[in-house]
């Protein structure tokens, strides 16, 4: 887009970019002039260079999305299990099996579904109206019908329908931050711009998507639709790759490992048991679909969803909405957050917090339009009342301005130019009523602010009938005007050494001077020009204006500071203000910052040392934003991107997790995040970040808790074949213990409170696998403990003469008691558990095993559940030798913690 032009006609192709060119050449080369284009020459370009859209992507239908919860190798086994003992005729196994599966698939398909109606919920797509002449006549047209060569109108409050070179303009400033980051508006002209000079600077174009905040222009359309610098944006957004997940990229590896295990040991003990045991394929194949069945976590998948999907509900209550499940848990492991600063570190709101005048300087709080602060004079709160040069200062700074404050539900806004609202918004904390003052000294004249003079000047007449000149611009422009200054009793000739040194000492702060002056006239005077503010006019003030860090990311950074969480500055704003913003939120204090044209001059193994040392980027451009994220991925840390521009969605779609903001953001960053923080609240991000880690830990904990339940069944059918035993369970009957232990007592877990030292721990290693050494022990030795339980009691039942059916049912009853117990074990995972708080904070628990208990008594007493499971009830005495196992079972964990507990205490380690 720098290089060449963008529109597709070769007729209109060249090698300057349009904001190199005049006005009068850019017009020539598009075959346009000011009384704009002919209808045929319309119908011709819309045809050509179709409707001024951007291209969507288009969303992923119903079907697609639900079977795509079917994409994991656990899963396929599972199906290819069922299809072939459905061939063998064992329908009841076969229906069992893919109910299961499909049971998976619908949670997680309702769950994706309601993750984004929650986003649809706080989209608000604005449909563009324009103003454009053709035919030498003014219309209004819908923007999507503007073609390259419009002749296009924009006046204040427009956003802007294409990338318009500028012909005319008059005070015309333009808020780009949604493009460039850039804070304030940004003053434009029409003089030609050299062919190196940066977006945030190319003065004579204004760009689709942006807001003209004053003033007024005529301007050729030069690019449209996917040609403009948001369609180009767009284009490098669908050429970036995203990341997967450290979950999935762990859980994947995990369920392949495990797969091959499975395959393996059924692949072994069909051999055996054909081979040395002497059993028929056929019974021995079914054998080993049960051994499959039993060995393979079905219930992992829908933990995981259920688990998530929770998160995502707990998400939309912190004002997080969560596009993509996993993204939830990946914000648990996010090692640098790369945050913007417009909008997101502050409020996007220009505030007033330094006025100067002749004697002393004023320190005010408050943020954004909001009318509430107060006034500081060397740290102590004063009375504006009290300091009449403070007052006629605020005075004309209110009545020398154009903008309105509007408030609705508490909410106050701006309609005009920002900087002049937080003058606005400084009158009202001083006491000063807009518009009650405006009525009271009306306007008679003014000369509107012009980029070419930087100043504007305003003639108003009190109720007295006294006349003044109130001029408010750049302070070397209203000084070089003044003559005397105001001070405390009168007047006195002006000190410009003095404004000189504090217009430096401001703008070292990141803030924006600007001063305002008056002089009294003649009664007569009812018009002012130029001349009239040339000189003798008195210095009333100067103003530090600056948009703030809100109140509470500071402390949300320091919570991810103290979580051993990096935050970085990523801005299109000018760097000294990305400096002081930064310092005050304690991001990149004592380092030095990193500007968008020192970035280009880097190959990629430096900018890769370079993004480790440097906490803050200033004037960064979209490909700036990628490259830096690309290359904290490339050192191997785990990204988080925050933003609300357009200019932001490349690189938030390509960290690992995406934040936009809700409220502010583009359409175009909510669809490239994971995530949309629905107040634009960068302290939301602490929070989702401890829920994140709080899922880790449950999600873990549902691991330690399953993988024994699968474990234990497993060894119980090998141990049966290696020891010529009848099967004490049967596929179907595994498959209901799997489910019903993983959608009730495992789905307890998800609901355990986070961790104390959740927030106090460093992120955790990325590469780390999702089981300890201790966690694969406490599985296998668990295992080994609920199979010796089950076998026991099998063979007990059945040397006392019960039947094989009631025989197996003692050994489902065995094991699901067995993991009633060990989810005590669980929820303290070295800690003991012996303890009164193993029964306070999860309530859900209590209903979980409720619920468990009365299914397992239906599948055991109920007899259509007695019919599909091959069940029979049992007596008292059976479910005492069950509950005795259950209790011994909960004790031997208990043992074994406390032994682990102990070794831990001699190496060292820490207990948590």
């Amino acid at each position: 887009m720098d290089k060449e032009i963008t529109v597709k006609n070769e007729r209109f192709a060249m090698t300057l970019p349009w904001y190199a060119m005049s006005a009068d050449q850019v017009m020539s080369r598009l075959e346009t002039g000011k009384e704009g284009l002919s209808g045929n020459e319309i119908e011709k370009r819309l045809r050509e260079f179709g409707l001024n859209l951007l291209s969507a992507t288009k969303p992923r239908s119903p079907f697609v999305r639900f079977f795509l919860q079917f994409n994991n190798v656990l899963i396929y086994v599972l199906l290819v299990s069922a299809v072939i003992t459905g061939i063998l005729g064992h329908w009841v196994d076969t229906g069992v099996i893919a109910g299961v599966v499909v049971i998976n698939a619908i949670i997680g398909f309702i769950q994706e579904g309601k993750a984004e109606s929650a986003l649809e919920a706080i989209r608000k797509m604005l449909s563009l109206e324009a103003t454009v002449i053709r035919n030498g006549q003014r219309m209004s047209i819908p923007g999507e019908e503007i073609v390259p060569g419009d002749i296009v109108s924009l006046v204040s409050g427009d956003r802007v329908p294409a990338d318009i070179r500028l012909i005319d303009e008059n005070n015309l400033s333009v808020d780009e931050s949604a493009l460039t980051g850039e804070s304030q508006p940004v003053a434009k002209h029409i003089d030609t711009i050299p062919i190196d000079t940066p977006l945030g600077d190319r003065f004579d174009m204004v760009y689709s998507g942006t807001l003209v905040t004053q003033g007024n222009a005529l301007g050729v359309a030069v690019a449209t639709g996917d040609k403009t610098e948001f369609g180009r944006i767009g284009q490098m957004i669908s050429d970036v790759r995203e990341i997967t997940t450290p979950l999935l990229q762990r859980i994947a590896v995990f369920g392949r490992w495990l797969t091959v295990g499975i395959l393996a040991v059924t692949v072994f003990t069909f051999l055996v048991g054909t081979v040395m045991q002497g059993y028929s394929m056929a019974d021995m194949f079914l054998i080993c679909v049960a051994l499959a069945v039993s060995a393979i976590p079905e219930g992992l998948p829908a933990v995981m969803t259920i688990t998530l999907a929770l998160g995502v509900q707990r998400m939309a209550r912190l004002n997080a909405i969560v596009r993509k499940l996993p993204a939830v848990e990946t914000l648990g492991s996010v090692t640098v957050i790369c945050s913007d600063k417009t909008g997101t570190l502050t409020k996007n709101e220009m505030t007033v917090q330094t006025v100067v005048t002749p004697d002393r300087t004023f320190e005010v709080t408050g943020t954004g339009y909001f009318p509430a602060g107060e006034f500081y004079l060397n740290h102590h709160m004063v009375e504006p009342y009290r300091y009449p040069e403070l007052e006629d200062a605020i005075h004309a700074a209110v009545l020398c301005n154009d903008a309105v404050l509007q408030e609705k539900d508490g909410s106050w806004t701006v309609v005009g130019d920002p900087t002049e609202g937080s003058l606005l918004t400084l009158g009202m904390k001083a006491g000063v009523e807009p518009n009650v003052q405006r009525n009271l000294e009306y306007r008679l004249s003014s000369i509107p602010f012009e980029s070419g003079h930087r100043f504007m000047a305003t003639l108003n007449q009190d109720s007295q009938g006294n006349r003044y000149i109130f001029i408010k611009g750049a302070p070397e422009t209203v000084i070089d005007r003044c003559s005397d200054e105001r001070t405390e009793d009168g007047k006195r000739p002006i000190d410009r050494d003095y404004w000189h040194h504090h217009i430096r000492e401001i703008a070292s702060n990141g803030q924006r001077t600007l001063a305002v002056a008056a002089r009294k006239v003649s009664p007569d005077t009812t018009e002012i020009g130029f001349a009239d503010v040339e000189h003798d006019l008195v210095m009333l003030g100067m103003f530090g204006i600056i948009d703030p860090p809100r109140e509470e990311s500071l402390l949300a950074v320091n919570q991810c500071h103290h979580a051993g969480i990096v935050v970085k500055m990523i801005t299109g704003d000018h760097v000294e203000t990305a400096r002081v913003i930064g310092e005050r939120l304690n991001i990149g204090v004592g380092k030095p910052a990193v500007t968008g044209a020192e970035l280009e001059k880097m190959d990629d193994e430096t900018l890769r040392r370079t993004v480790e040392e440097v906490d803050v980027f200033a004037r960064t451009s979209p490909e700036h934003k990628l490259r830096l994220v690309e290359a904290l991925q490339a050192n191997g840390e785990i990204t988080a991107m925050t933003g609300d521009g357009v200019n932001d969605a490349p690189a938030l779609k390509r960290a690992n997790v995406g934040l936009a903001m809700g409220e502010k953001g583009t359409e175009a960053a909510k669809e490239a995040a994971s995530i949309v923080l629905a107040d634009d609240n960068f302290s939301t991000i602490a929070g989702a970040v401890r829920e994140g880690r709080r899922i880790y830990d449950n999600l873990q904990k549902g691991i330690l808790f399953l993988l024994p339940t699968n474990g234990g069944m497993s060894l119980v059918v090998i141990a049966a074949v290696l020891l010529d035993f009848a099967l004490p369970l049967t596929s179907k009957q595994i498959l209901w213990i799997n489910m019903i232990t993983a959608t009730t007592l495992c789905l307890a877990l998800t609901f355990e409170r986070p961790e104390a030292n959740v927030m106090d721990r460093p992120p955790r290693d990325p590469k780390a696998p999702p089981l300890t050494l201790y966690m694969v022990w406490r599985i296998i030795f668990t295992s080994f403990i609920l199979m010796l339980a089950a076998l026991l009691l099998f063979d007990w039942e059945l040397r006392n003469g019960q039947s094989l059916q009631a025989a197996q049912t003692v050994v489902a009853a065995t094991i699901v008691v067995g993991q009633m117990a060990y989810l005590l074990n669980c929820r303290f995972l070295r800690a003991s558990s012996l303890t009164f708080r193993i029964f306070r904070g999860n309530t859900t628990m209590y209903v979980a095993i409720g619920i468990l208990v009365v299914l397992q008594l239906m599948y055991t007493y109920v007899p259509w559940f007695q019919e599909i499971f091959d069940t029979a009830p049992l007596s008292p005495k059976d479910w005492i030798l069950v509950f005795a196992m259950g209790v011994a079972t909960f004790l031997i964990i208990e043992m074994d913690k406390a032994i682990e507990r102990w070794l831990a205490k001699r190496n060292g380690e820490p207990d948590f």
